[in-house]
């Protein structure tokens, strides 16, 4: 079993931690709370540490003459400079995070979806685009993942997300331990993770572990991070996936039998055509893993991205179309 880390995650303190919606409720959502317990958590309200008291009236996003303000319709105030102001001194203030979870369509929160209104009439037009808060941490934190607790429904974003914050920790881990052999470490047990994910970013970040130019251990570090953050930013395409998952299978058919490469090889199918998940497959391979003691492959996070507590609970397969 590879023993996971807690990433640091920062949240909506809305999404069941205080009731500090405008309209006076918490919002209680069965994938966040079942993740809270695996993580570090971070929350914050933006609109009550802007002075907005609880309940309150609505806020909107309003775009005129090119410029975005944050506007409160019933009270007339605009209070872009206070998010603004508020949004630098929190995030400046930050301990080193491995990802966010935020309010869906909050027009302080919202990472997508959020109505950028065309005026302050009320009947104006709109367009979609990210809150406030959740525009300023993509800014300030352009590798790092950003959803929100409505996109977690589905399958396959959430599986995603999850995989990039548990990784995300590991490599915090690496960058604390601070010495080269622990990037080396980092780099040698994701490297069917990362093949997964963007081929030619792992060759690159293969290339920056192997250091020709001696640079030191903190830079080293920086750049890895920054391909990192690209190397993940994609869900894995199918294909990929399983391209990793016949490579893996390699090690372990010549032990099994007739029946149980069947087995795989329709269950490779099945995931090909999206009727089973990854995890289906993983652990399945896990399991032979153990059993032929293949220390290469025991040794990949591929095969456990994710606390399996979370497999269990969460890959019942509901929203894989979203």
């Amino acid at each position: 079993m590879i023993r996971q880390p807690r990433p640091r995650i920062v949240f909506s303190k809305c999404l069941g931690f205080a009731r500090c919606r405008y309209n006076g409720v918490t919002i209680t959502d069965r994938v966040t709370e079942t993740i809270k317990p695996f993580v570090e958590p971070i929350c914050t309200c933006p609109e009550v540490e802007i002075g907005l008291g609880v309940p309150r009236p609505p806020i909107r996003r309003i775009e005129e003459g090119g410029q975005i303000r944050l506007y409160q319709p019933e009270t007339a105030r605009d209070l872009t400079e206070a998010m603004d102001a508020f949004c630098n001194e929190f995030l400046s203030g930050l301990p080193a995070v491995d990802g966010f979870l935020l309010k869906y369509r909050s027009p302080s929160c919202g990472p997508s979806q959020v109505r950028i209104f065309n005026s302050t009439k009320p009947n104006a037009g709109h367009r979609k685009g990210a809150g406030a808060f959740a525009e300023a941490i993509g800014e300030r934190f352009p590798g790092l993942p950003l959803e929100d607790e409505g996109r977690l429904q589905s399958f396959d974003i959430r599986e995603h997300w999850l995989t990039q914050v548990f990784t995300f920790a590991r490599f915090r881990a690496a960058e604390e331990a601070g010495a080269m052999r622990a990037i080396v470490s980092f780099h040698a047990r994701h490297k069917l993770l990362l093949l997964a994910y963007n081929q030619t970013a792992m060759r690159e970040m293969g290339r920056i572990v192997a250091n020709a130019d001696r640079l030191p251990a903190p830079t080293v570090f920086a750049r890895y991070r920054e391909q990192l953050g690209r190397a993940l930013s994609r869900a894995p395409r199918r294909r990929s996936a399983l391209n990793v998952l016949q490579h893996a299978f390699g090690y372990v058919s010549d032990e099994l039998t007739s029946e149980e490469r069947k087995h795989f090889l329709n269950s490779l199918r099945a995931y090909g055509e999206s009727r089973i998940p990854l995890s289906a497959l993983t652990t399945l391979l896990r399991s032979w893993i153990l059993r032929f003691s293949v220390d290469y492959l025991a040794d990949q996070v591929y095969f456990e991205p994710y606390p399996q507590e979370l497999v269990q609970v969460l890959d019942s397969g509901k929203g894989r179309d979203i």
